[in-house]
């Protein structure tokens, strides 16, 4: 369990190589526009896409790498349905540029599945099968990347809306709940399960490209 919990807290420590703090899948436009402007709208923006958006459709689809983590032919299949749901080419660049980066990354922890991920590999995907190589337990790696994800979109919002550290950490505490009740149902849903009607947080992500200034990648 302690071996687990250290891979866990390296492998998505902000510290750890893969670039996630250079994309803000579309938050960043939502701030220009003013619909994120302080801590009450992050949190709701934050919790739509938990409940309703791409966060939801990424943890299940980790849930999914996680139990085939050695079975190629699944991964594949599974890494072609996440790209084809990618609702823009930043978020598609993002997924793929993270997962790719994040497999380079764990090759330091060698794992037979690092020789049958797909090429691109999106990041749920990434890290859903490299956990179940290293026997993480699903819950476990869920929640842990689920926490990593809201708080890097919160680091997003305190740099630009911005926010004191005292509000993103409120926001952060306050998604708790929302995070753990995620990472159970993910851990239990079909692909049949995947859908989502976050419709402003996929044109937020389209329009970012055009967006000018802008501080992030997505």
């Amino acid at each position: 369990m302690s071996a687990a919990l250290q891979k866990l807290v390296t492998w998505l420590s902000p510290a750890f190589p893969v670039g996630a703090f250079a994309w803000s899948a579309g938050l960043e436009t939502a701030i220009a526009d003013g619909r994120v402007r302080d801590a009450e709208k992050l949190a709701e923006w934050i919790e739509g896409a938990l409940r309703h958006g791409g966060i939801r459709t990424d943890a299940i689809f980790l849930a999914h790498a996680h139990r085939s983590f050695g079975d190629s032919a699944a991964l594949a299949e599974l890494a072609d349905l996440s790209l084809a749901l990618t609702a823009s080419r930043e978020r598609w660049m993002e997924t793929t540029i993270t997962g790719d980066s994040y497999v380079t990354a764990t090759k330091a922890w060698p794992a037979e599945t690092l020789a049958v991920l797909p090429s691109p590999c999106p990041y749920p995907i990434a890290v859903g099968a490299i956990a179940g190589a290293h026997e993480i337990g699903l819950r476990d790696t869920l929640l842990a990347w689920l926490t990593a994800t809201v708080h890097g979109q919160v680091s997003v919002a305190v740099r630009l809306v911005p926010l004191g550290q005292s509000d993103g950490l409120r926001v952060m505490a306050g998604l708790e709940p929302a995070i753990a009740q995620l990472a159970e149902a993910a851990a239990n849903a079909g692909l049949a399960d995947i859908g989502g009607i976050a419709y402003a947080a996929d044109i937020a992500q389209m329009r970012h490209e055009t967006l000018e200034p802008r501080i992030f990648r997505s």
